[in-house]
């Protein structure tokens, strides 16, 4: 390679863009870049961060998988006991992936006040209760301790506790209604220990959390009869086979149930999110691979005589068009890096001080929850880099159609 040949690259690829017909072409394609990112970035985090933050709040609540007695026909309150005796609890062994086994029971119940009442369900757990789940509910107080003597502690949510008036310490009077309607209901009288917020107000207006043997007296079950129980799994994806492979290696008068079964709408809503992120990707990408064919064929055509002194120097078609799309690259770089700096930032800003709330009656949260992942950080910018600088081969070929005599005529 003589040395006017390496100049005439070097011009090519290092030059600056200052033209006044390129320059805010090639602006506005990295900025295209940068909000294409911005929006995947957001839309990923955001989308998983919903998913993911509904997921948690339904299966503290349920467990992943429910175990009951097929009388119960998916009631809410617990009609028919499960004996404390099964292979499986306390620990499942016969299924890969369980982390954890809860023996729960649930009762309908009235809380009443001097001045209003409330239908609630009180459901009962035990020592085995996994309270990891409700840490980041709780708002006041303290979590209940049932794993020694009978106690009256209950953990009530912030919504029942505004509505009725109570307030850490206070007693909370509750009646049962009996089976017989003619006899007087059953009286409970709990103190609250603590009060939680999940943002679900499918669940926060209705469950009170005591000790599941005020539940086995109430019913007049044995001490070793339970409502049910709750199984914990520790890959949410694979719901849908481990409930099967629960379902297979408990008895015969057991019933098996997985959340997403049982909330189905709302798992079949959550799954919308898929498609409107995968719709998102592939229009933020065609937009910034439009603008990026738009600014490439402008350098192309800007230094058309540039392009015809290298052909008659003696370079090849596609060394040249390489050169165009390491310039290429370099604005896609461009662009991802400011996408990144601003898309992570707001990602950030968003995750650990909250900013943006939403509508719990709508969205099952109090504000808009934030994954960050590095699996779909890295993806993004790979994906954009790898698609775009596809697309614009295509346009490149408009320099093999250059001739050099005419080229270096060109003006």
């Amino acid at each position: 390679m003589n040395f006017e040949f390496f100049i005439a690259k070097r011009l090519i690829s290092t030059k600056k863009y200052k033209s006044s017909i390129s320059a805010p072409i090639i602006k506005i394609a990295i900025a295209a870049i940068a909000i294409g990112v911005i929006m995947m970035l957001v839309s990923f985090a955001t989308g998983m961060g919903l998913q993911l933050k509904i997921q948690e709040k339904i299966a503290a609540f349920n467990g992943h998988i429910i175990i009951s007695n097929y009388d119960n026909n998916s009631s809410q309150v617990s009609l028919m006991p499960v004996s404390l005796d099964q292979d499986f609890y306390p620990e499942f062994k016969s299924v890969e992936g369980i982390t954890h086994v809860q023996a729960v029971a649930s009762k309908a119940g009235i809380i009443r006040t001097e001045t209003d009442f409330e239908g609630i369900i009180v459901k009962g757990v035990g020592a085995d209760y996994k309270w990891e789940n409700f840490e980041d509910f709780l708002v006041e107080g303290e979590l209940p301790d049932f794993s020694e003597n009978l106690n009256e502690e209950i953990l009530i949510s912030n919504f029942l506790a505004r509505r009725m008036g109570f307030k850490i310490g206070d007693k909370v009077i509750t009646y049962f209604l009996r089976e017989d309607a003619n006899r007087p209901p059953l009286l409970r009288a709990f103190e609250v220990k603590g009060i939680y917020s999940s943002g679900f107000q499918e669940f926060d207006e209705l469950y009170i959390l005591a000790d599941i043997r005020h539940i086995q007296r109430l019913n007049s079950w044995e001490k070793d009869q339970v409502g049910g129980f709750e199984v914990f799994i520790e890959n949410f994806d694979q719901i849908d086979k481990k409930g099967g492979e629960v379902y297979e290696n408990t008895g015969s008068l057991l019933d098996t149930q997985t959340i997403k079964q049982k909330y189905y709408s709302i798992f079949e809503w959550l799954s919308l999110f898929d498609f409107n992120i995968a719709l998102i990707i592939g229009i933020m990408i065609l937009v910034a691979g439009i603008n990026m064919i738009t600014a490439l064929l402008v350098l192309i055509l800007e230094r058309t005589q540039m392009i015809g002194i290298l052909k008659a120097l003696g370079d090849g078609n596609w060394s040249i068009r390489k050169i165009f799309l390491y310039n290429a690259a370099y604005l896609i770089g461009l662009g991802l890096f400011w996408g990144n700096l601003i898309g992570l930032g707001l990602l950030f800003i968003q995750k650990y001080f909250k900013l943006f709330p939403l509508n719990p009656e709508t969205y099952y949260v109090t504000e808009v929850p934030v994954y960050i992942g590095w699996e779909y950080i890295v993806g993004v910018n790979l994906g954009t880099l790898i698609l775009c600088l596809l697309m614009l081969l295509i346009p490149s070929i408009v320099i093999t159609k250059i001739s050099p005599v005419k080229a270096m005529k060109f003006d």
